[in-house]
């Protein structure tokens, strides 16, 4: 399989609102984290960094502009890969072991990390036998209803546990922005982590399908507005209501 420059590893989109989306075109799509870089007044905000294989400070101007905090919507090896490179991190105070301590077990680089997961391999010397996700201790632990602040944009944290206990959501009241991590995205969801916890996604998805949203960046595939938002939850909905009420053989 063939290798791919640095240079050329990170794909940079503007998407409007001040809001970057940044991916790793080279990975197939079902693993492929979203990126989110948002511009504030005073300080930016990186929501996930991939899997950690480039460098992002290196190959993505935008995230070294300002100061930039890196928030992390959960601990899985796609989304914290980069999260060391930044000296201001936030996670859910239930997943601050796993940003401090991460494992290619705790973070779902096993079973998932092998070449099958790419078109393209990362530069040399990267082994998909030896990948692993560096320490990166957390400076801030958020937990629901915290804020955080840009200067002129404020996002408040929602707790949205299910796919993992510390994963969040981050919402822009005033843009009708959400950044909805691995709890809901159009694609398919996972639900069936070592950490996941049923009632726990049930609780999260109730709670998000009301929030107004304008629209939806998700942890992985493309964005969506406030009409498939509802959608996606209610089927999802009425997929585990229809389960519960089947009768038993």
């Amino acid at each position: 399989m063939r290798r791919i420059e640095p240079e050329d590893w990170y794909r940079i989109r503007h998407v409007g609102d001040d809001v970057t989306h940044v991916d790793e075109p080279h990975i197939e799509e079902f693993y492929r984290c979203n990126i989110w870089h948002v511009r504030g007044r005073d300080r930016d905000m990186l929501v996930d960094s991939g899997m950690g294989v480039v460098s992002l400070r290196e190959n993505v101007p935008q995230v070294t502009e300002k100061p930039c905090l890196a928030v992390a919507s959960h601990t899985h090896f796609d989304h914290i890969g980069c999260h060391h490179e930044f000296t201001e991190r936030l996670v859910h105070k239930a997943e601050a072991d796993l940003l401090a301590e991460p494992t290619r077990a705790n973070t779902l680089a096993d079973p998932y990390v092998t070449d099958e997961i790419f078109t393209a391999l990362p530069p040399q010397p990267y082994l998909s036998a030896e990948y692993a996700v560096a320490k990166a201790p957390a400076t801030r632990l958020v937990e629901d209803g915290d804020v955080i602040d840009l200067g002129d944009r404020h996002f408040e944290v929602i707790h949205t546990p299910g796919h993992s206990p510390g994963g969040i959501a981050l919402w822009e009241a005033a843009t009708g922005i959400l950044f909805s991590g691995d709890i809901v995205y159009d694609g398919p969801l996972i639900e069936d982590t070592y950490h996941a916890d049923a009632a726990d996604y049930l609780a999260s998805m109730k709670r998000l399908l009301d929030v107004p949203v304008r629209i939806v960046h998700g942890g992985h595939f493309p964005s969506y507005d406030r009409d498939r938002h509802r959608a996606i939850i209610r089927a999802w909905l009425d997929e585990k209501d229809a389960g519960v009420s089947a009768p038993q053989g």
